[in-house]
């Protein structure tokens, strides 16, 4: 038996490390992303929910501590009643270790998660108590850099069967996407 000082614990990242976090936060701003709401990207994030049916679309772009949707499609307004009357919103901003973004960014793969609560890891996070979000699909935007700038994402409030055609769809949306970033940084050209 071991009386010494006691072993630090060890703790289940929610969120993975991003080592690409400040190259990336860099990289965002020289773009002029990630500060403010774009109204093209909104209409992108319309486009988007219509594409999937999902009721909740972003196009998000994520620094060393936030999530920033600067494309946004909200059907209507998540609320969830709490005990302290509180209604939370979902808003342009998002902590770091909310929602499922930051783990695409750092697997730099698409994610399905037709139920969430299916899945251990993502259940516990806290957007699935606080906005009710029940199923996820996104895929990230990487530039022709090879940076991970954020993602493309769609969510709803129940479980859904995305399927290999809403993969496909999420994938194609997010290369599009870039495509389109890419040529309006270098050309000047409107996204749309």
């Amino acid at each position: 038996m071991s009386y010494g000082p006691p072993r630090p614990i060890a703790r289940l990242l929610l969120t993975p490390e991003d080592k690409e976090a400040p190259a990336r936060a860099r990289r965002l701003l020289s773009l002029g992303l990630g500060e403010h709401a774009d109204p093209a990207l909104d209409v992108f994030a319309d486009h988007l929910a219509a594409l999937t049916g999902a009721p909740y679309a972003m196009v998000n772009f994520i620094d060393e501590n936030r999530q920033f949707f600067a494309g946004l499609h909200v059907r209507h307004r998540v609320t969830l009643e709490r005990s302290d009357d509180a209604k939370p919103q979902l808003g342009r901003y998002m902590e770091r270790d909310h929602g499922f973004c930051p783990h695409v960014v750092v697997r730099r793969k698409a994610l399905v998660l037709e139920d969430v609560c299916d899945y251990p890891r993502f259940a516990g996070n806290p957007i699935v108590d606080e906005f009710g979000i029940r199923s996820y699909m996104g895929a990230p935007l990487i530039d022709s850099s090879g940076m991970v700038l954020g993602t493309v994402c769609v969510v709803d409030v129940e479980p859904r069967p995305w399927g290999r055609a809403g993969l496909e769809t999420i994938k194609a949306s997010a290369a599009d996407l870039i495509t389109r970033l890419e040529r309006r940084g270098v050309d000047g050209l409107p996204l749309f």
